[in-house]
């Protein structure tokens, strides 16, 4: 479906798409030092937007992830860094398209809880989940400093989603079950076939612990010595026999074949 999508509306793809969020991110941050009560006009509150506020359909997506630089910075670097590579290993229009799946049901799903704000972090956070599931061992240096596989982290941003999913109010759960349509939409059926597989793995990896071991893996079809009863024994199978028959060095040569 993607690849015909693609071929009738890939001319409409926005390029460089996660430069453009940061940058508005950045302009909105830089208003923010001088006029904090900007974030009330950017935030979207569904019932704002009923009452023809329309523009906060698009601000929300550049509000800046809070007031601190660094924390800020640290950001918009992790965001161009990944943005960027699932632009590059996707394309232009599947990454628009991941996005805007997210969008579409970030916002309709705020429309159920209208007067509670929605935010833009989970959905940002789908594309660092995206990353790490494509490059699991991709190794990030955590505020520059102390090297960690990007696996662990997204292992960690799944516990606190599912938490966030099971005990916040249901403004966060609608949120959170928006914003990670997209990652399923994309994954679901790899991490679906990846599951079913491990299933399989587990439960012939127990057949196997569960089933007595062999008393001894040679046997001579002859005098019935076994690789148990004499270790030092240089046993060999008949090429002449019908199926797999071995034999000790005395009988390999003197047995009747079978």
């Amino acid at each position: 479906m993607l690849n015909a999508l693609e071929r009738k509306f890939g001319r409409f793809a926005v390029p460089n798409l996660t430069l453009i969020l940061i940058i508005g991110q950045v302009l909105m941050f830089v208003a923010a030092q001088s006029q904090p009560a900007i974030f009330e006009n950017m935030v979207l509150f569904p019932s704002k937007v009923m009452d023809g506020e329309i523009h906060r359909l698009l601000t929300f997506m550049i509000m800046p992830p809070g007031t601190q630089l660094l924390w800020a910075f640290f950001f918009w670097y992790l965001f161009y860094l990944m943005g960027t590579a699932l632009e590059a290993f996707w394309g232009t229009f599947r990454y628009n398209v991941f996005l805007l799946i997210g969008y579409v049901a970030t916002v309709a799903t705020g429309f159920i809880t209208p007067h509670d704000p929605v935010t833009n972090e989970f959905l940002q956070g789908t594309v660092f989940l995206a990353f790490a599931y494509l490059n699991p061992d991709f190794e990030l240096r955590l505020f520059f400093i102390l090297p960690v596989k990007i696996k662990w982290l997204a292992m960690f941003t799944w516990v606190m989603y599912f938490l966030g999913f099971v005990g916040g109010p249901w403004s966060v759960r609608l949120t959170i079950a928006a914003s990670v349509l997209n990652f399923f939409v994309f994954f679901g059926k790899d991490v679906l076939y990846r599951m079913k597989s491990g299933q399989r793995r587990m439960a012939s990896q127990a057949r196997r612990f569960s089933e007595k071991p062999p008393e001894y893996f040679h046997k001579c079809e002859v005098c019935g010595i076994t690789d148990k009863t004499d270790p030092q024994m240089d046993f060999r199978y008949c090429s002449q026999c019908s199926g797999d028959h071995g034999y000790c060095t005395e009988h390999i040569r003197d047995h009747e074949h079978v």
